[in-house]
């Protein structure tokens, strides 16, 4: 290798965006000074001159010009008749300045130096890049899909760095191309042996936060707050709003004019279904609220045990559970409160919540549903209530078909029985 290669390595090193000129100036010279410690014992006596413009530098020897015999120590004194032969007008007491070519250090030696310097550029680039990120968690970034894994799909940000959105981070309707645009929130920012991880979430409500305050101003102003978000990414959120200003409709200003606010978010989080809820102190008020659209007739609240039960008719039951339960999980989550279901008769006494048969839409199909609907089943617990031979003898489905009917609509009960217990 010669000092050409070595050029053409500092012109590759100058164009590292993520270095400032300063710092690379610094690591240059200290690689440097330790090549000349090296061959020299000492590097006091040597100016390094870096041009992290051009990509290159030069290195001058300076040393006192002193009598012939007053020679001491040859790194930082030179006799005044080699002075001489440098420049005839020299004098005892000035300084002389040598230019050092880089191949005086020898082959091995430069190799070594290239190899150093890249690796120390290297670990600047990575502390740089694992800084840039650190400030920026929670905040909202664009990234290119460069490879998708099975796990995970690997991003390059604009200026080429790896970002990485695991599965568990993305939206279960989520589906991504190679050199297609995603927007995620960054999660976390992990230094593993030295290399940054940047992970990114979708999932996150910090990605649903920040994207209500792109999208209302007034949140962005600090009009409006956040005060708190619960979701199931891609199905349903509830998010906590109230408003500092008495003029303003904190519910109104998140939807918008038609919904025109929260559209675009709802769009970028694949269809999820956005709840906008306006605070309040008052816990009964704030489980009416959370548990919209469904109407309540009344509650009773154990502060002791966290457990709060909601009593409402036949027709509200299934509004307030919502599909997969979605619905009272979520507003369980935002009262922090675990919220049982009753449903009042026409007598008005309570009994356990029952949920319409089309709430199972997903995984029993239409037509079965409607078969069960001829016979004045239309709620699970009217299906379970008859025997698997009066099902098949009343209705057109198989036996077969019935039992895994009752299996699905039994399950709904008992995760709802674990969770009470």
């Amino acid at each position: 290798m010669n000092s050409l290669d070595l050029i053409d390595s500092f012109s590759e090193f100058k164009q590292m965006k993520n270095i400032d000129r300063p710092t690379m100036m610094k690591v240059l010279e200290d690689v440097f000074r330790t090549l000349l410690r090296k061959k020299y014992g000492d590097a006091d006596n040597f100016d390094i001159i870096v041009n992290t413009d051009k990509g290159d530098l030069e290195i001058w020897h300076r040393r006192e010009i002193v009598a012939d015999e007053a020679v001491e120590n040859p790194i930082t004194q030179i006799g005044i008749t080699e002075a001489k032969s440098l420049e005839a007008d020299f004098e005892v007491g000035e300084e002389t300045y040598e230019k050092i070519e880089l191949e005086s250090f020898g082959r091995r030696a430069i190799l070594a130096a290239r190899q150093t310097l890249a690796s120390r550029v290297g670990d600047l680039e990575k502390d740089e890049v694992f800084k840039k990120y650190k400030d920026r968690i929670g905040e909202i970034i664009s990234a290119e899909v460069y490879q998708v894994w099975k796990k995970e799909i690997l991003l390059l940000d604009e200026e080429g760095n790896e970002l990485l959105l695991p599965k568990s981070e993305q939206i279960k309707t989520d589906f991504f191309k190679k050199g297609e645009t995603v927007r995620a929130v960054v999660r976390k920012v992990e230094l593993r042996n030295g290399t940054p991880f940047i992970i990114l979430s979708r999932t996150d409500n910090a990605f649903l936060a920040k994207l209500l305050e792109q999208e209302v101003p007034e949140i962005f102003d600090g009009l409006i707050v956040v005060k708190n978000i619960v979701r199931e990414p891609g199905e349903k959120a509830k998010v906590v709003v109230e408003s500092f200003d008495d003029r303003i409709d904190p519910v109104g200003a998140c939807v918008g004019v038609k919904g025109s606010r929260i559209h675009g978010i709802v769009r970028e989080l694949k269809n999820e279904n956005i709840d906008i809820i306006n605070h309040t102190n008052n816990l009964s008020l704030m489980v009416q609220r959370a548990l919209a659209p469904a109407k309540i007739t009344s509650i009773d609240i154990d502060q002791e045990n966290k457990r709060i039960s909601v009593y409402l008719k036949p027709d509200q039951v299934s509004l307030a559970i919502g599909k997969r339960g979605v619905n009272i999980k979520l507003a369980s989550r935002l009262v922090a409160f675990e919220i049982d279901v009753y449903r009042e008769n026409e007598e008005g006494s309570e009994e356990e919540y029952d949920i319409d048969l089309d709430e199972f839409s997903d995984e029993i199909d239409g037509w079965m549903i409607d078969e069960l609907k001829k016979i004045g089943c239309d709620t699970a617990r009217s299906v379970l209530a008859l025997n698997d031979e009066e099902l098949v003898r009343r209705t057109d489905l198989e036996e077969e078909t019935i039992k895994e009917i009752r299996k699905i609509l039994q399950s709904e009960f008992q995760d709802e029985e674990k969770s009470k217990s």
